[in-house]
């Protein structure tokens, strides 16, 4: 009987498209990381590393890599848009959401807030930075959460900040730093707590946020003048953030390099606690990047820790959980946190109903299957 295998010079060819592929997209994403991150010698030197392909083989495995990309985010997107208007309607219609609230003097310097129904007492915030790949970041992607949270007696501030290319990661750091200290200092007049303020970033947000924090307490150990002070963030949550182990073209830009560094040393002692969330099946951004924030962190003494939630992807924890409703560990954790010490509050969470299921299982789990994250 003939062989069915394929001839070597096919598997060879193979081999290579493959390769060019993998560095065509490897390129590209270098590229782009040292345009927004305002500096081209990142791109530069990663392109002196590989080999230049031919222009034909280099547009067709990107166009038929972002097409499929494209195909997926689109299916993604319509198999969860059952849960995606019942919260549009919320975010559109409740009397809970006090919409595009100005801090700042940028067009993009809005923020969103979710408010309880019980105004009795002044409410503990959670300040939100949702993420994006630093190109698609907006304020709304946090409406979820902040429904959700607003359920259990918390005031949820979600921070809009300029995205690529409006500007660089030096932008979105000031925009984020401005927005919390536009809740710091006024949160008081929507009935929330300025002394029991949390801070939480999403994927991107996350590390923008952790950039905002570092560079605070930085500030704050070197005795300049600041707006907001660190010892207002009774934590922070990092939701699946990444770019933490950076690289020496944008140091400036990475916690875990700039804890490290012993100029910066003493700002470990303002930081607040810092709690970690992954999930081990995220592909996006590996669950290594909050592992080595956190080795970083308690190296210097900070207090810090990180959570792996097994099997997780990258949209598990913020999409398709909430999505589907009862029983969210990272949900109950975060909640028991903010709570802590709040008798009152932590039997109504024990008491709380379920939370209501917005998607079908069986679209879910199409959509974690498909998705292009």
């Amino acid at each position: 009987m003939a062989s069915m295998s394929p001839p070597i010079h096919d598997l060879r060819q193979h081999d290579e498209t493959a390769t060019h592929f993998y560095l065509d997209v490897r390129c590209l994403i270098c590229r782009f990381l040292g345009f927004i991150f305002g500096t081209e010698t990142f791109g530069n030197h990663q392109q002196q590393q590989f080999p230049r392909k031919p222009e034909n083989m280099e547009r067709q495995s990107v166009g038929y890599r972002w097409y499929t990309r494209l195909v997926a985010l689109a299916c993604y997107a319509l198999l969860l848009m059952p849960g995606f208007l019942q919260v549009a309607y919320c975010y559109f219609f409740s009397s809970q959401v006090r919409r595009s609230i100005v801090y700042g003097d940028q067009p993009r310097n809005r923020l969103d807030l979710y408010l309880p129904t019980n105004t009795n007492g002044p409410k503990p915030v959670v300040v939100f930075v949702t993420g994006g790949a630093w190109i698609i970041g907006y304020k709304a992607w946090g409406s979820l959460l902040g429904l959700q949270l607003a359920e259990r007696d918390i005031i949820v501030a979600c921070v809009d900040y300029r995205n690529f290319p409006q500007g660089t990661i030096s932008d979105m750091v000031k925009d984020v730093s401005q927005g919390i200290s536009f809740v710091c200092n006024l949160i008081d007049r929507f009935g929330g707590d300025p002394n029991r303020i949390y801070l939480m970033g999403q994927s991107a947000g996350a590390h923008i946020s952790a950039c905002v924090l570092l560079e605070q307490a930085i500030k704050e150990s070197r005795g300049e003048s600041t707006t907001w002070s660190v010892s207002q963030i009774k934590a922070y949550f990092g939701l699946s953030g990444g770019i933490m182990e950076g690289e020496e073209s944008f140091e400036q830009f990475s916690p875990e390099v700039r804890i490290k560094d012993p100029r910066n040393r003493e700002a470990a002692s303002f930081l607040p606690p810092i709690k970690l969330f992954h999930g081990t099946s995220d592909y996006s951004i590996p669950s290594d990047a909050s592992i080595n924030l956190v080795e970083a962190l308690k190296g210097v003494g900070a207090e810090a820790e990180v959570i792996l939630y097994e099997g997780k992807s990258h949209t598990d924890l913020f999409l398709q959980d909430p999505l589907r409703g009862g029983k969210d560990d990272l949900f109950d954790h975060v909640v028991s946190v903010i709570h802590a010490g709040d008798e009152e509050a932590l039997a109504k969470d024990a008491s709380a109903p379920p939370r209501k299921r917005l998607v079908l299982e069986i679209l879910l789990r199409l959509a974690r299957h498909i998705s292009p994250f």
